[in-house]
């Protein structure tokens, strides 16, 4: 599905200053701004698990993180994820504090071990959030949604903002009585790609339904400023 932003800025002005991709200064130009979103079901998926472990003293801690990453793994891996598909991320020890009378004091340690899982096909994702609830896991921080071949649709976005551009300033020179001459530059904004949906962790029991989740489509957008010389 594509669709055009009608929220597009655009200026007429007459170039004050030469440069070696401007046209000479006497020349007036169009610079208008394009935007197009293309939409895509998504086919692989991200979510982080951290295992953690909690004890008097910090070997202890590690050991209980140690085992209940072993456990929340092999579970995965039961599932028939790929070795390259688990990748640790992070990993934590810290004091844990118990604060009594506005005073803290040290009771322990906490030992975390987080790490990324790649889904693919989605219809795993259920099982893998399932298996990761019911065996060690103690936090599901975030799931997203992405398309293998970004790439090549981020290429479509863009090609179709420099289109959308294009017919702006076309329908810019129009409404001056003026055509377009050559194109004197295109340059591409950059934004940011939305990041995770946070989702927190609901252990299941065993006979209970799968965990529902719904991917929705992958919205890729691009962002072009085209500036084109009126023709004489």
């Amino acid at each position: 599905m594509v669709r055009f932003s009608s929220a597009v800025a655009a200026v007429l002005f007459f170039a004050t200053s030469a440069a070696a991709q401007m046209p000479p200064s006497d020349t007036p130009v169009v610079v208008t701004q394009g935007e197009a979103s293309v939409k895509r079901a998504p086919d692989v998926a991200w979510v982080s698990i951290s295992a953690e472990g909690r004890g008097v003293k910090s070997s202890e801690a590690q050991q209980k993180s140690a085992a209940a990453m072993t456990a929340l793994q092999s579970s995965l891996k039961a599932l028939g994820l790929p070795a390259d598909a688990i990748k640790t991320t992070s990993f934590s020890l810290q004091q844990d504090m118990e604060f009594t009378g506005g005073n803290a004091r040290p009771k322990g340690y906490i030992a975390t071990n987080q790490i990324e899982v790649r889904v693919e096909p989605l219809d795993k994702i259920s099982s893998v959030l399932d298996a990761a609830g019911g065996s060690g896991a103690t936090t599901i921080s975030g799931l997203r949604f992405d398309v293998k071949d970004r790439a090549a649709v981020e290429r479509e976005a863009l090609k179709l903002a420099v289109q959308d551009a294009m017919q702006r300033a076309q329908a810019m020179a129009a409404g001056a009585s003026r055509t377009l001459g050559p194109i004197v530059r295109i340059e591409e904004q950059r934004t940011m790609a939305p990041g995770p949906r946070p989702m927190m962790m609901a252990a299941r029991a065993a006979d209970s339904v799968p965990t529902p989740i719904t991917p929705g489509e992958t919205e890729i957008r691009a962002q072009v400023i085209l500036t084109v010389a009126l023709a004489k």
